[in-house]
């Protein structure tokens, strides 16, 4: 077992048990089950200090976005990696979008969106977990977070906020909410990108471009089209997967996934 609580296999780090290990529809997952796998035991609940939540943290940095794994990425991009390169996308909306967004706020989600991961690993369409489980894992994680190692911190407040923001992204029914859903669907799209890139067209990972259809503003599409445009010039004719090419069976199973409830018009929260 490795100082993450992922264990060897054949030379490589494999989920720890009950992250990414338990993803099957009929496991019972519990966060409980997950803690006591972590190294050292479970992390102290009920502190008035936030270091055990910190330790905490520490999860994100070394679990991996799973997505990539499928195509032999074993030492790809971390579930943090991924949430600050979001965070720095945020800072930069074009004025358009920052002068009818709540900036720091949109930073503050993209930072907090993916936390749950942390313990319930890095759930994908192809995983097979229905997506209302999903959806329940993260919340109990969130609860667990935020209520049972920060519920003494400051009062209870900070672990709050946090959970408020989680939540927020997870309704999507703001502005906010909805333009850090783009941002996490071009996140995606340059990171497929730049693997292409480093594997020099020996990996298509043309699968993943569809999610750019699911982009909603049209700032972060313009985004998305100069991507796209940049990656049909570096395969330069050569056979590759695009998103129209993806199978019916692959698109409503992705579809499903990206699913989110169209933002208000009224912005901010």
């Amino acid at each position: 077992m490795t100082t993450n609580g992922e264990v060897k296999v054949d030379g490589d780090a494999a989920a720890a048990p009950g992250v990414l290990s338990a993803k099957d529809m009929n496991s019972l997952w519990s966060v409980e089950a997950v803690v006591a796998t972590i190294p050292g035991g479970p992390p102290q609940t009920d502190s008035t200090s936030p270091v055990p939540f910190f330790h905490m943290l520490e999860r994100l940095k070394t679990t991996k976005r799973e997505g990539w794994r499928r195509f032999g990425i074993s030492h790809g991009e971390s579930i943090s990696d991924h949430m600050y390169r979001m965070s720095i996308i945020t800072m930069l909306a074009p004025p358009s979008l920052s002068s009818k967004l709540n900036i720091p706020h949109c930073t503050k989600m993209a930072l907090v969106h993916d936390m749950a991961e942390a313990l319930v690993g890095d759930i994908t369409p192809v995983d097979g977990v229905a997506k209302h489980e999903k959806n329940r894992r993260e919340s109990t994680t969130m609860d667990y977070f935020t209520k049972s190692l920060l519920g003494r911190v400051h009062g209870g407040i900070s672990g709050q906020e946090l959970k408020a923001v989680w939540q927020e992204y997870e309704d999507s029914e703001t502005l906010e909410s909805q333009f850090v859903h783009d941002v996490d669907k071009i996140e995606l799209v340059l990171q497929m990108v730049e693997y292409e890139r480093i594997h020099e067209r020996k990996l298509d990972l043309g699968e993943f471009s569809w999610v750019a259809t699911r982009i909603v503003m049209p700032e972060v599409k313009e985004w998305s089209d100069e991507l796209l445009k940049e990656r049909e010039e570096f395969w330069a004719g050569q056979k590759h997967t695009t998103y129209t090419d993806e199978g019916a069976e692959v698109r409503a199973g992705t579809l499903e996934y990206y699913s989110k409830p169209a933002p208000k018009t009224n912005g901010a929260a």
